[in-house]
């Protein structure tokens, strides 16, 4: 946990548990997501979400993507498919994902960077998930892109590395966000547009 003191940060506590359909590979069965799959209904329902469009950043092997898409008409997931210096870098997996997730047909996967993928999109999105390499200034570039682009974006290990922490407070900050974090499985970081 950083050791810095965030002013503008409150707890997410949940007040109800979901039970979304899930990716269940072997590949995910210890995902570090934890129980943050029990979460996203209340999320979705609290912020206002709408239920067309969801994008994440950082989908490795699915678990998350498979979550997110049980709230959404349609998910995005863009990754690498290779990891990072943070989750372990890894032989192209792209079509193993891609059939671990088949039976999602509302999930569409690209390979790419978050960077790539930005500079050719404009699309506007109800949700957007980051969960990429943790360092500050990634996070910060993906996050100032997501807010731009949606409403509620979130942000997977918040108490696990402190530069996510970080980037997250300084966005929500710099850009009159409201900012909540779930202290479970590693952080989640929610960041809303003020109403």
């Amino acid at each position: 946990m950083s050791k810095f003191i965030y002013a503008n940060r409150r707890t997410f506590i949940p007040s109800k548990r979901g039970n979304p359909t899930l990716s269940l590979n072997s590949k995910t069965k210890h995902s570090a997501w934890g129980d943050i799959p029990t979460i996203l209904e209340e999320i979705v329902e609290n912020f206002c979400v709408k239920r067309d469009k969801a994008l994440e950043f950082g989908v490795e092997w699915g678990y998350s993507t498979s979550a997110i898409s049980n709230y959404f008409k349609s998910v995005t997931g863009v990754d690498t498919f290779t990891g990072d210096i943070h989750s372990s870098y890894k032989n192209d997996h792209f079509q193993e994902t891609k059939t671990y997730l088949s039976e999602f047909k509302n999930i569409n996967l690209i390979q790419s960077t978050y960077q790539d993928f930005t500079s050719l999109n404009n699309d506007m999105y109800d949700f957007i998930h980051i969960d990429i390499i943790h360092t500050y200034e990634d996070t910060y570039r993906c996050g100032l892109w997501s807010i731009e682009h949606s409403p509620v974006v979130v942000f997977h290990d918040t108490l696990s590395f402190p530069d996510v922490l970080n980037a997250v407070s300084d966005l929500s900050t710099q850009n009159g966000l409201d900012f909540y974090n779930y202290p479970g499985s590693h952080g989640l970081g929610i960041l809303v547009k003020q109403n």
